[in-house]
């Protein structure tokens, strides 16, 4: 379209202008004609463009021939400005404001189709689903586009443009956060639930304050997803953990009652017997293990997110550990087999939970 209006139909007139000096009607007469019929194919291909189907990858089309209809406007009101061609200017501008109605119906369409996607692929180590990486990087494309989505929906709306795309993100990015909520209720235990949203939240959030979508969903968005994104990490902490941490409790045992995740760790061993000792490490040897087969299969992929997940474990985790195998590990130990009750040292522990959230395949012991 800009070779055909910058180069031919602009030489086309000049051409004209030259043999038809003088003869204003005369000129502007033939020039409409013989320009008629190559100005109609073109906008009738745009036409077709913009009547067809609707679908979220054909949004970036009809913005590139937004753009250029928008940047083409003024010359074709120089080039096509007699009133023979009044026709050829009228239908240009309902091109324009065709291919700007269907890109908002677009924008529509894709926040509705995101937020009831159906897709069956299943994550089945909690790690980034596809349709998260998908709509985040079809907002970092459409943000590619910023000032002709700025003019887009400055023909839109009479607000602020740039408000109007913080709303247009927000409300994708939402449609987004529905649906994982919906996936991550496809799991049936919940700790990889909360690690599922974690996950997907935290890349989000990631992508977004290194992308341009910052500037226009601004700070606060990023620290509210951020809190989010924490509290699913702590949910996961209090799911997996809590239950192992109430074995290194001597409040636990002796009132039946329930620890907290930070719970309170043994202050004296007066009224525990040896077997009830026993059967705590064998109790958090079986626990642990369990925990570790499945959740070593489990992914964390954000290298920096998977760090501060397993040393926020290990911080609760060894120093109860330890508190425990200290006060109560000398009743075993002088016993027959201590080995087959405390099977772990807090090192081993360390060394374990460093193969957390890998995405390894079990193998068996």
């Amino acid at each position: 379209m800009r070779i055909s209006v910058r180069l031919l139909f602009a030489a086309e007139k000049k051409v004209s202008d030259q043999i038809f000096e003088g003869q204003d009607s005369l000129r502007d007469q033939c020039f409409a004609e013989v320009t008629g019929n190559s100005v109609a194919v073109l906008l009738s291909f745009g036409e077709a463009i913009a009547k067809s189907k609707r679908s979220p990858e054909k949004l970036f089309v009809l913005l590139d021939m937004y753009e250029i209809m928008r940047e083409l406007q003024s010359e074709m009101d120089n080039i096509f400005g007699s009133q023979y061609c009044s026709e050829m200017r009228e239908a240009a501008k309902v091109l324009t404001n065709r291919l700007a109605e269907t890109a908002q119906e677009t924008f529509v369409d894709f926040e509705e189709a995101v937020e009831k996607d159906a897709t069956k692929t299943a994550v089945l180590d909690g790690t980034v689903h596809p349709l998260t990486s998908y709509v985040i990087n079809y907002v970092k494309f459409l943000f590619d586009y910023q000032s002709t989505l700025k003019q887009l929906f400055g023909d839109a709306d009479d607000g602020n443009s740039k408000d109007q795309l913080g709303v247009i993100t927000t409300r994708i990015l939402q449609a987004l956060q529905s649906n994982l909520d919906g996936k991550s209720k496809q799991y049936k235990d919940p700790a990889l639930t909360q690690l599922f949203l974690m996950n997907n939240i935290h890349y989000i959030v990631r992508s977004v304050r290194r992308s341009e979508a910052k500037d226009v969903l601004g700070d606060d968005w990023v620290q509210i997803h951020r809190r989010v994104v924490q509290q699913h990490a702590n949910q996961y902490k209090r799911i997996s953990w809590s239950k192992i941490l109430q074995t290194l409790s001597v409040q636990g045992a002796s009132a039946g009652g329930n620890s907290s995740f930070t719970g309170e760790v043994v202050s004296n061993n007066s009224g525990i017997s040896r077997s009830t000792v026993k059967d705590r490490f064998k109790t958090f040897n079986m626990l642990f293990e369990e925990i570790h087969q499945r959740q070593s299969q489990w992914t964390v992929p954000d290298s920096e997110l998977r760090e501060s997940l397993r040393l926020a474990v290990a911080e609760v985790l060894l120093p109860a550990y330890r508190s425990f195998a200290k006060r109560f590990g000398s009743m075993i130990e002088g016993g027959k087999n201590p080995q087959k009750y405390i099977r772990y040292t807090p090192e081993d522990l360390e060394r374990m939970l460093a193969e957390f959230f890998e995405g390894k395949t079990w193998k068996g012991p």
